[in-house]
C-alpha cells in the first residue's frame, strides 16, 4: 500500500452565529487551564470507543470535553480560542485513519497534539461496524482501557507523535 501525500481542503459557510454553552464552557476552560480533550465521533465501534475513552479522559483532571466540531468549523469561537491556546490538546482517534488527529494539525502545532489511536490499544472488532455488535458493558469497558492507557502516557509524558504501533510514543 502506497501512502498519497495529498492534501486537500473543504470550504465551510462561516456560521450564522456561536453556541453560547460552548462559549461559556471554552472561556472558562480556558481560563482555568484545562486541557481539551477531543474523540473520533465516528458512526462506527471504532468512533464509540473513542468517544467513551474521551468522556472518561476529561473527567479527570485537568482534562475537559471540547468540541471538535466547533474547533473545525467555527475558529473564532471561544472553544476554539482555547484548544489553540492549550499547551496540549488531547485526540483520541478511533482508528489508523487519525482524521481528527490529521485535520488538527493544520489548525494548531503539532507539537501540542498528543495523539492516540484507540484500536491500537484493545486491538479487536476491525470486523464490526455496528455500535450494537458489542454489548455496552464490554464497549465501557473497553473505553476505559483506552482512557487508562491515554492518562497513563499522559502522565508520563509519552504523547508527542502516534508511533508505528499506533498509540502515542
Amino acid at each position: 500500500m502506497t501512502k498519497s501525500k495529498t492534501k486537500f481542503s473543504i470550504v465551510v459557510d462561516e456560521p450564522k452565529g456561536f453556541c453560547s454553552i460552548g462559549e461559556r464552557v471554552g472561556n472558562q476552560n480556558k481560563n482555568e487551564g484545562k486541557i481539551p480533550v477531543i474523540s473520533c465521533e465516528g458512526a462506527c465501534i471504532r468512533g464509540e470507543i473513542a468517544s467513551l475513552a474521551a468522556h472518561l479522559v476529561a473527567k479527570e483532571e485537568p482534562f475537559r470535553r471540547s468540541c471538535h466540531g466547533e474547533m473545525f468549523t467555527v475558529p473564532t469561537s471561544a472553544i476554539a480560542g482555547w484548544m489553540k491556546e492549550a499547551p496540549k490538546v488531547v485526540v483520541i482517534d478511533g482508528c489508523f485513519l487519525h482524521c481528527h488527529g490529521r485535520i488538527l494539525k493544520n489548525l494548531i502545532p503539532e507539537d501540542k497534539i498528543a495523539q492516540f489511536d484507540a484500536l491500537s490499544v484493545y486491538k479487536k472488532y476491525t470486523d464490526i461496524f455496528d455500535i450494537d455488535d458489542v454489548p455496552e458493558e464490554e464497549r465501557k469497558r473497553t473505553a476505559r482501557q483506552v482512557a487508562d492507557k491515554v492518562l497513563a502516557d499522559m502522565k508520563h509524558g509519552k504523547v508527542d507523535k502516534v508511533s508505528a504501533a499506533g498509540c502515542s510514543k
